[in-house]
């Protein structure tokens, strides 16, 4: 609608300065709103509406069930009506992207914006719904229950979670009025109620109840400001709008609204921080300012109203129009009378473009404040709905920039373009009536949010291009939108091919490439498509997926399980093939399982099957067991098991694994001696437990090798029983010397050693008898000095000096007539006794 003057729409509440501006003429066929059950989502949200069948209503103008409709703020349709086949609803709510309605019964339903014929539903436990729901209140993340046991439960998030009680209020009768404190505005942090009784005031949470002993109660209504600082209750008794601060604290106003002669009214709303606002059942709006001062107007035969965070919206059936206290930006620039630079800088450009020389005069004259001037119609602009008014007051800034030698045009850029996302979206058509200072607080993102959600893909797409945002999320959204579309039945027939797999990823594909950056999830699409039972084209999307760590989870959720397996091995990610592997052991059966690890018909998954085997031996040797028994790997299985037998602490265990051993060697032709090997250690060890048996388990024999067995049983004195071990297992004769010389020598049994040496000629000499003797602790030189004699005469004299013995050592050299061996002892022989025996021998040589 445009208008002749900024200020044709302004009016004042004790000198303050409001404006009410029509932002839409509806578009609708509602002929009273009064007739309806109506919510209205914040910052220029949709509006959602189901005939109120409590009221006695003309049978000609609504027949059959209720409906919900939702509609833009402009009055078109969003979308087909919903039908609601529940009780009357206790509570709509809109959000950001849904739509949450409950009914008395304690169940509610979230409805998609983007597919309303898509819907959640819940319940709110059996508590509740055997007491039902008598009251709600929602905000942007849940909602509290009043039961018609007077109890109120709290409801987190919109995902199905259950209710959590809060403390008791301790009620016997439903509260006159109550409200609640979202967490963004509550003191605590947390949500808090604020409910009257017919005596005081209670807050409530989840944690106590504290009586705030207000003896003004009772209250039919409590509003709260949108920054949380004050609160407006009205007395039905008295008629007295109370408007005070949040902790009671402070008395801001109070007002007699019996003065307005209508009532009470039906709604209490604030508008923005400023200024409550009544709505009565007969299409009257008043706008209460703190001393009594209003302003009213007339919306027959009824009308809606909704607080934002910086005015107030009015729904009627023939506008959509918004209330607000002039910004402070408004008013310097446009104010009747206003000096402030902003103002002057705003006129200089009208005598500018009249050609008058006042232009230059108004510029110097603001010249130390021409920034100051500059930001304030930049700020005044993005306050302005009417697109003239944006013009002209950026024009201004614009015209004042040239006067300055620096200047920041950040803000003006960026002004400029917010304000062209605003117009696009406040577009009739389009229907977003948000303001900046919502935009501001609600943020982009949540605008592009609000998009998708209505599938204005193409405008949230070029949005989020203009403000430099990410398109992922917009093109995430317009890919599932159009999986959804294309798996409906009855597909529009414009939309050739659509049903069918390929085209329809192609046309995602070409998307994604054309519009979007790199790094786009190709997986939450496919998601998408399988839940909407399209398989193939989920799989047909994933291979577009660079990222296997989210191609897998899919896959293997869709029973693609070798697929998945195969996209993290390519990956190289060791952690996801494990992930993988380990899944599929816990879901798949055994011969499945390892169908799948198959080299022969896989053998991409060669890599995949050796990690396996890592993990098992580390983690899971049965898991390892069986997958050597079926890919027929007999030398791994025996290996294993002899692996397996090593680590047994008891023998009965390990002669279970060194029998199983041995069948897995027996199976292949080319492990016969290693089968043998194993037949021969498992003998072995069932003798050594049938000989700890025979001797009571005073000693053990079991793990020991033949020759530790036959040296123990030496050792322990049980000559026959290691001659039969000896016998049985083939024991050479040097090597059952060599180990029968060092058990009679642990033994110090020097008698038995010189007997074992006499009874046959020593296989392995007789010098071995001499150094080992010598090698133990302490040396044993006299013993083995009686040993010399039997080894080779040219070496006795050698051995004799080990032993210490020189003389013997002189005399062996003698026998041998060996002069130059004496003369080498006589060289080497200490001084002392050595010496003088040497000597002698040599002397006896002489004569």
């Amino acid at each position: 609608m445009s208008i002749s003057s900024p200020t044709a729409t302004w009016d004042t509440i004790q000198n303050v300065f409001y404006r009410k501006e029509e932002v839409y003429t509806m578009s609708w066929n509602v002929h009273d709103l009064s007739e309806y059950i109506v919510a209205v989502g914040k910052n220029g949200g949709p509006i959602a509406m189901i005939r109120d069948d409590r009221l006695p209503l003309p049978s000609s103008r609504h027949s059959g069930k209720p409906k919900i409709t939702l509609y833009t703020s402009s009055g078109l349709p969003i979308s087909s009506p919903i039908s609601w086949d529940l009780n009357t609803p206790i509570l709509m709510h809109l959000t950001t992207s849904s739509l949450v309605v409950l009914s008395d019964q304690g169940i509610y339903r979230i409805y998609d914006l983007s597919n309303i014929a898509n819907y959640k539903q819940y319940t709110l436990g059996d508590e509740v719904r055997e007491s039902g729901v008598l009251d709600a209140k929602a905000y942007e993340d849940g909602m509290v229950i009043l039961t018609r046991r007077l109890e109120f439960v709290e409801v987190r998030g919109w995902r199905g979670g259950r209710g959590v009680p809060l403390v008791g209020a301790g009620l016997t009768e439903p509260p006159t009025s109550w409200t609640l404190l979202p967490p963004d505005i509550s003191p605590t942090g947390h949500i808090q109620l604020l409910l009257s009784t017919n005596s005081t005031i209670l807050t409530l949470d989840t944690l106590e109840k504290i009586d705030q002993r207000i003896s003004r109660a009772p209250f039919s209504h409590i509003r709260i400001s949108p920054n949380g600082r004050f609160l407006a209750l009205l007395n039905p008794n008295t008629g007295i709008l109370w408007v005070v601060s949040s902790d009671f604290g402070r008395n801001l106003s109070e007002v007699n609204i019996a003065e307005f002669g209508e009532g009470l009214p039906e709604r209490v709303e604030w508008c923005g921080d400023n200024a409550v606002t009544l709505g009565y059942g007969n299409g009257k709006v008043v706008l209460v300012g703190p001393r009594g001062e209003s302003l009213s107007w007339d919306y027959p035969p009824s009308a809606y109203i909704l607080g934002e965070i910086d005015g107030v919206r009015i729904i009627s059936s023939g506008t959509c129009e918004f209330v607000q206290k002039v910004p402070d930006c408004t008013l310097a620039v446009f104010s009747p009378g206003s000096s402030h630079p902003a103002a002057i800088l705003y006129d200089a450009l009208d005598h500018f473009e009249r050609k008058s020389p006042k232009a230059d005069e108004s510029i110097r004259s603001i010249r130390p404040d021409l920034a100051n001037a500059v930001d304030t119609c930049v700020d005044a602009a993005g306050r302005e709905i009417e697109v003239t008014w944006q013009r002209r007051l950026l024009k201004a800034a614009q015209f004042g920039r040239a006067f300055m030698d620096l200047y920041n045009p950040s803000d003006f850029v960026t002004m400029a373009q917010t304000l062209k996302v605003l117009n696009a979206v406040r577009y009739y058509e389009i229907g977003i009536p948000i303001t900046y200072e919502q935009y501001i607080a609600s943020s982009p993102s949540t605008l592009i949010v609000h998009l998708v959600s209505r599938n204005l893909h193409l405008l949230a797409l070029r949005i989020s291009q203009h403000l430099g945002l990410r398109p992922d999320p917009v093109l995430s959204h317009w890919a599932s939108a159009k999986i959804i579309r294309s798996s409906q039945k009855g597909v529009d027939p414009s939309d050739r091919g659509l049903g069918d797999d390929e085209s329809v990823c192609r046309a995602i594909v070409e998307k994604f490439e054309k519009e979007g950056e790199k790094g786009v999830s190709y997986a939450e699409i496919a998601r998408k498509a399988w839940e909407n039972g399209r398989a193939r084209l989920a799989t047909m999307l994933l291979d577009h997926e660079p990222r296997a760590a989210e191609q897998v989870p899919l896959l293997l959720q869709m029973k693609e399980e070798k697929i998945a397996l195969e996209k993290a091995v390519d990956s190289g990610d060791t952690d996801l093939v494990y992930q993988v592997l380990l899944h599929l052991r816990s879901t798949l059966s055994p011969g499945d399982f390892f169908h799948i690890l198959d080299d022969s018909i896989s053998p991409k998954l060669k890599p995949a099957v050796n990690l396996l085997q890592v993990y098992a031996r580390q983690a899971d040797r049965d898991l390892l067991r069986d997958f050597y028994y079926q890919d027929d790997r007999r030398t791994e299985s025996g290996c294993l098991e002899m692996e397996e037998a090593g680590q047994q602490e008891y023998a009965e265990e390990r002669l279970e694994h060194l029998k199983r051993a041995a069948k897995s060697f027996g199976e292949s032709k080319e492990r016969l001696f290693e089968s043998k090997m194993v037949d021969d250690a498992h003998r072995l060890l069932t003798l050594q437990q049938t000989y700890e048996r025979e001797l009571d388990h005073k000693f053990s024999f079991s793990g020991l090798s033949v020759n530790q067995f036959i040296h123990k049983l030496l050792l322990e004195g049980f000559t026959k029983r290691a001659e039969r071990v000896r016998a049985d297992w083939k024991v050479p004769d040097k090597r059952f010397w060599w180990i029968k010389l060092k058990a009679l020598a642990e033994r110090k049994d020097w008698e038995g050693l010189e007997g074992f040496a006499k009874f046959k000629k020593s296989p392995i000499g007789y010098e071995p008898f001499v150094t080992h003797l010598l090698s133990l602790t302490p040396p044993q030189p006299t013993h083995a000095a009686s040993f010399v004699p039997r080894c080779d005469p040219r070496l006795r004299a050698d051995l004799y000096v080990q032993c210490g013995d020189w003389g013997k050592a002189a005399e062996s050299a003698k026998e041998r007539n060996d002069r130059g061996k004496l003369d080498e002892l006589r060289r080497r022989a200490p001084n002392g006794i050595a010496q003088r025996e040497v000597d002698e021998v040599i002397r006896r040589v002489g004569k």
